[in-house]
């Protein structure tokens, strides 16, 4: 089997053993979850403040990393300069995905489930843009686009693509956190999430807010995308829906609309899935993880840091 892929043919997250130590398999743990969470937050962003779930997000993920590869290879960019051209290009995406998919059923009974259904459409028509494009054979960055630097870390192999990742998760946490509760625009999205009518009668521009939200949230989706495909080296049709069923499951385990339920649960899904691997075997590597996300629903259904009938953002 190629390097970078799993069974299924969709790129595999690496779950590195150099060493076998506890310290090792922390730190890996902790790597995969934040990319877990950083695709995860995209997702409850949206659910947490529109109840809306977005399932044209993974497409988003994808089309993200194969255009900031041709940024890199065509455009001559660097990897730093490419970054803040894919956040627009999600950005783009998502305000496209909540006016074609979303906006136009807003008035409709099951405006959830429709526009459930119609994402997942507007998904396969963006995957399908994306094969005409590039076709269907897997493409990389090229060679030093990223420095494969490493650092020890108490006998443990740390590398530089997953501090950078990290740190990117923490940031946007940080940053998302603060702008939801300390910025007009947060306050805003807040009061849409509480009550769309009661903020369009106290004169929030509820489009606009919405408009917003799907923006920022398949930004932040197109940033984990290209930060995914460079850390596995390989970009492929297929790559969003690898990490969708993870990226759901991380919501739950955080709590369906809490963006900090988002990074914990990410954390954890990947720290269950890296001890699960070590202790256990790769077979049981889903098994475990889905495991964890059955254990949490029965004990609390409404997640770790979720609220019962109150959507968090």
């Amino acid at each position: 089997m190629p390097p970078g892929r799993a069974a299924g043919g969709h790129p595999a997250i690496p779950i590195h053993d150099e060493n076998g130590t506890a310290v090792q398999q922390l730190l890996n743990g902790i790597f995969i979850g934040s990319i877990y969470a950083l695709f995860a937050i995209g997702f409850t962003l949206v659910f947490g403040i529109l109840d809306r779930l977005n399932l044209a997000h993974p497409s988003v993920f994808a089309a993200s990393a194969f255009v900031g590869i041709e940024l890199v290879t065509r455009g001559g960019m660097s990897l730093w300069a490419a970054l803040p051209v894919v956040f627009v290009f999600g950005a783009i995406l998502g305000l496209i995905i909540e006016r074609l998919a979303f906006r136009p059923l807003k008035n409709r009974a099951d405006a959830h489930f429709a526009g459930l259904i119609s994402s997942i459409a507007l998904a396969g028509m963006l995957i399908a843009l994306l094969q005409w494009r590039y076709g269907p054979d897997t493409r990389r960055f090229p060679a030093g686009t990223f420095p494969d630097t490493r650092y020890e870390v108490a006998g443990a192999q740390v590398t530089l693509v997953q501090i950078v990742i990290l740190a990117i998760s923490l940031t946007l946490m940080v940053g998302l956190t603060y702008m939801v509760t300390r910025t007009r625009l947060g306050r805003g999205m807040r009061a849409v999430a509480e009550n769309p009518t009661a903020a369009r009668v106290l004169g929030v521009n509820v489009d606009r807010v919405t408009a917003t939200v799907f923006a920022i949230s398949s930004a932040l989706g197109a940033v984990a995308g290209v930060l995914f495909a460079i850390n596995v080296n390989t970009a492929q049709l297929g790559m969003g829906i690898a990490i969708e069923l993870k990226g759901l499951a991380v919501i739950i385990v955080g709590g369906m609309g809490s963006l900090p339920g988002a990074l914990i649960g990410g954390l954890l899904l990947g720290l269950a899935e890296v001890f699960a691997v070590q202790h256990i075997g790769s077979s049981w590597r889903d098994v475990i993880a889905f495991g964890l996300l059955f254990i949490i629903l029965l004990l609390r259904p409404q997640g770790l840091l979720g609220a019962r009938k109150v959507r968090e953002v």
